[in-house]
């Protein structure tokens, strides 16, 4: 049985790999995946790619990006959520700031620096066409750090996944303001270089299981059921999430990848547009 170290968000998106997992259809391969939950996310999780504490990684497209144009040895191996990540723009339930207008100049609660919730703050100031050299940042850690600070009176404002929070708004923790979608596929599969150099066979067929479960995850009997019962969601929001989320089975194409690349560049997040073949495993 060959051991391998995933690591991914604990959220809603990730749930085909849980139900893999419990079906034993990693096993059935001799493979065992050691699924390890990154509740700070992005930024955390591009470290641990960083530093060969994982093989894989179920992470954001953009900060996937962000990390290996500025030397991290991993590459992209596919798509893995096809559709735009609806990200809510948060501030304190009785915060008197009630649009995005209102929160131009306020400070961003942020997990850590080069996180989704850092990088997708630029993309929603160009946006709206705010100056982003003036956006200040505070570091949360997650999403419980983000209650505790915004809850604290800091006025900060603080992205994260719209159904994710969604149970804080409706519980009067947080007042939504706006949202924010990706512009491009919002998570990809990422694996260390060196797991590409020893294990591709491995790799394939890891992905061959995982595309299997995302093809039919929608078609799962009662699967929004399962999915409001695990992640504590009301079936009304599931239900909405699911109608536009939708699963990716091939490799990131050049011109999303590019896309991409323009933007963090134009923002001067990256300091150069690089050849695919640095990001895109082949």
């Amino acid at each position: 049985m060959k051991k391998v170290k995933i690591i991914g968000v604990p959220e809603h998106f990730n749930l085909p790999w849980h139900l893999a997992m419990e079906d034993s259809a990693f096993e059935d391969r001799g493979i065992q995946l050691d699924w390890t939950d990154v509740p700070e996310g992005t930024g955390k999780m591009a470290q641990m790619l960083q530093d060969e504490e994982t093989d894989l990684a179920i992470i954001l497209t953009e900060g996937m990006v962000k990390s290996i144009s500025q030397g991290n040895p991993s590459k992209i191996v596919q798509v893995f959520v096809a559709s735009p990540l609806l990200w809510g723009i948060h501030v304190a339930a009785g915060s008197t700031r009630n649009s995005i207008k209102d929160i131009e100049n306020d400070k961003v609660a942020i997990s850590r620096l080069g996180s989704g919730s850092h990088l997708m703050a630029y993309i929603n100031a160009q946006n709206q066409g705010w100056d982003t050299k003036k956006l200040q940042f505070e570091i949360i850690n997650n999403l419980d750090g983000a209650v505790e600070n915004l809850t604290s009176g800091s006025n900060a404002y603080f992205m994260w996944e719209h159904f994710t929070t969604k149970p804080l708004v409706d519980q009067g923790i947080f007042k939504r303001v706006g949202d924010c979608p990706t512009p491009w596929p919002c998570f990809v599969i990422a694996a260390t270089n060196a797991f590409l150099e020893a294990h591709s066979g491995l790799l394939r067929h890891i992905l061959e299981v995982i595309n299997t479960y995302t093809e039919e995850f929608k078609q799962i009997p009662s699967i929004d059921r399962t999915l409001a019962n695990r992640y504590e969601q009301k079936l009304e929001d599931i239900q909405q999430w699911l109608s536009k989320a939708s699963w990716g089975q091939e490799q990131l194409t050049t011109e999303t990848l590019n896309e991409v690349q323009k933007r963090l560049f134009d923002l001067k997040l990256i300091e150069q547009i690089k050849d695919a073949s640095e990001f895109l495993w082949d």
